[in-house]
């Protein structure tokens, strides 16, 4: 067996530094994946010996309840680069370990745009196909090609287009009956050359013309669209303004999905609550605001414990230090009973929760 097909087994290894909420938990065994080869190596070995396995990339879509009974993957596998190009797009690849933000910064200094509204998404390219992940008007899927995903119960590799995927709101076929199956290995992207920006969204309009009126240098054209670097830097900077940073307090970004509802429903609502945050949907449906909901159920900036809702954006929930998972599932579970009691909306959570 080379070098490159074994993979080192780690017994009681902690998951603090391996999941975005920072909780204490950990795994019967673990083990770090940087070529392919040593993934189904590893599976196989905990097949024989009839453990199962979870897949961790960067751990920021995950609420771990307890210690896992069994092998933690640690994606690890690493490269990027444009594999081709036609007269209307650049297909850029990237391997499933490698830092999303990370990822959509290098596309960028490689002159290809169409990513910037998703930068500093926590997380790995490897999940973002999963819950097809979304910021600022732009959703992951709008420029996926394909991706290529090992099938753990045969070793064998798959190819999936979009349509095989089946991308919905923050979700795939990867969070539903493809769940613990696959093991996203790298993404393939078609960005246009044609590209358009999308800076509609209030916040991000707002750091924009913020960032327009501080350039010395007067312009004649006031009206000139942003620079996709423009966004990526206004998009960064409206985040790191409004969310934690997981590195100095626990968290996953957006808990909650924002919940889309039917017309008939909305109005009704909207005839109760005239300030409904909502935005229309091309299919006549409506989607509101998760954290206006939250907000409005006075939960922003309270506290179950050491589980808590964010001062400044109540979609996040954060650990204070030393909450488990279980206490951060209670928090949410009590979030979702006030809404759908005021509001007659059901919250649905956006981590995997095991």
């Amino acid at each position: 067996m080379s070098q490159s097909d074994s993979a080192a087994f780690i017994a009681g290894y902690p998951l603090k530094a391996h999941n975005t909420f920072g909780f204490d938990v950990r795994a019967q065994l673990a083990c770090r994946i940087e070529h392919e080869s040593q993934l189904m190596t590893a599976v196989r070995d905990a097949r024989a010996a009839g453990l199962p396995c979870l897949v961790l990339g960067g751990g920021s879509n995950v609420v771990l309840t307890g210690d896992f009974a069994g092998l933690v993957l640690l994606v690890a596998l690493r490269g990027r680069r444009v594999v081709r190009e036609d007269a209307d797009a650049w297909y850029v690849e990237a391997a499933g370990g490698e830092p999303w933000h990370e990822f959509v910064a290098w596309t960028l200094s490689q002159g290809i745009s169409g990513l910037e509204n998703l930068a500093l998404i926590p997380g790995t390219v490897g999940a973002a196909p999963i819950q097809n992940i979304g910021a600022y008007g732009v959703e992951m899927c709008e420029h996926f090609a394909s991706l290529h995903a090992v099938e753990l119960a045969t070793g064998d590799v798959h190819e999936f287009d979009a349509d095989a995927c089946r991308f919905g709101y923050r979700d795939s076929v990867f969070k539903r009956e493809g769940r613990d199956r696959f093991v996203i290995t790298s993404v393939t992207f078609r960005l246009p050359k044609r590209w358009q920006p999308r800076a509609g969204y209030a916040d991000l309009a707002r750091e924009l013309a913020v960032r327009a009126e501080s350039i010395d240098e007067p312009t004649n054209e006031p009206t000139n669209e942003p620079t996709a670097q423009a966004i990526f830097d206004a998009v960064v900077a409206v985040r790191r303004a409004k969310l934690p940073d997981p590195l100095e307090l626990g968290n996953a970004g957006s808990f909650f999905k924002n919940p889309v509802i039917d017309a008939a429903q909305f109005a009704a609502l909207k005839e109760r609550e005239p300030e409904v945050v909502s935005y229309a949907q091309s299919d006549g449906r409506m989607k509101l605001a998760a954290g206006w909901l939250i907000d409005r159920s006075d939960w922003k900036g309270r506290a179950m414990g050491a589980a808590a809702v964010h001062e400044r954006q109540a979609l996040v929930l954060v650990n204070r230090g030393g909450a488990s998972g279980a206490e951060m599932l209670a928090l949410a579970k009590a979030i979702q009973a006030d809404v759908l009691a005021r509001f007659g909306v059901e919250l649905e959570a956006e981590p995997v929760c095991l």
